[in-house]
């Protein structure tokens, strides 16, 4: 069994708790995510099972969409609307939606980020999370991350000190952080109140499926029904065709001379009738050469 499983993550689980619970649904125990949200945080987890499990860390990289809800005047231990109160600035302004428009074009493009005490980064070792626990103070790691769109959404009935915005961004971004962010450079201690993933790669919300559905596919036995191509996973990937002869020297893993004039600097996939066989890349000492990354020969 393999294949790919866009799930709808719903509230109050973790991400390694959907993995557990679809190695049951499935009867396997090859699951792995490639993204983790945080437990009060719903959305499109994308899920890989069997052979697909080889894809993660090329899924994991990809863009991920999210809708998120700013809240100013309030900054919190959590960046999110769980933690405990820190700090607190009452909200004055009025008509202040052109300087949040404003405000959210310096945060687009390639920016740093300090990720915040209640994360899993590690630092020494140690997730930040364990220090923020046990009142340790210790430097965080400022990353480099990039905002490939950031927009307003008008939200009718919203709080004056609320907004909300579309992100599109790049892996290891922060959306707790993106909220302080902005509204340090609003002039008001802040933190995100609410967030949703809507897409992760090429898998939006409406392709995904839901635990209720899986429970029901189980009951029927076509689970199997819903786990998608493992190509359908890596559609922005350059995608090489090859004959027979390639075909049978790539399915073991052999290295191979340059044979194709469109072969990228990046990772790429080799495939034959439709099928994935491979992920390859140029050898790193070689660059007439190509080496195997991931081969899927099982």
């Amino acid at each position: 069994m393999h294949g790919i499983l866009p799930l709808w993550k719903p509230k109050g689980m973790t991400s390694h708790d959907c993995v557990m619970k679809i190695r049951r649904i499935f009867g396997t125990k090859k699951v792995g995510h490639t993204g983790t949200l945080d437990p009060e945080v719903e959305g499109v987890l994308t899920i890989c099972i069997g052979n697909a499990t080889k894809l993660v860390p090329f899924l994991t990289v990809s863009k991920k969409t999210y809708i998120a809800e700013c809240c100013l005047g309030v900054a919190t231990e959590t960046e999110d609307a769980h933690g405990a109160i820190i700090e607190e600035k009452e909200f004055v302004e009025k008509d202040f939606n052109e300087q949040i428009n404003q405000t959210l074009q310096k945060f687009q493009g390639v920016i740093t980020q300090v990720p915040p005490m209640y994360s899993a980064v590690k630092v020494n070792g140690k997730k930040l999370y364990e220090y923020a626990r046990a009142n340790q103070e210790v430097e965080r790691p400022i990353r480099q991350i990039t905002i490939f769109h950031l927009e307003r959404i008008p939200v009718t009935n919203q709080a004056e000190n609320k907004f909300s915005f579309k992100v599109v961004c790049s892996q290891g971004t922060y959306i707790r952080t993106l909220c302080v962010d902005i509204g340090r450079e609003l002039g008001y201690p802040a933190h995100m109140s609410h967030l949703i993933r809507t897409e992760a790669g090429s898998f939006t919300q409406a392709d995904t499926y839901t635990f209720e559905e899986l429970e029901q596919a189980k009951q029927t036995g076509t689970e199997r029904e819903l786990l998608v191509p493992m190509l359908e996973g890596i559609k922005d990937m350059v995608q090489i065709e090859v004959d027979n002869d390639i075909r049978k020297r790539v399915l073991n893993g052999q290295k191979l001379p340059i044979f194709h004039q469109q072969i990228p600097t990046g990772p790429f996939a080799i495939i034959s009738n439709n099928q994935l066989l491979a992920i390859y890349q140029i050898h790193p000492e070689n660059n007439e050469e190509i080496k195997p990354i991931r081969v899927f020969n099982k």
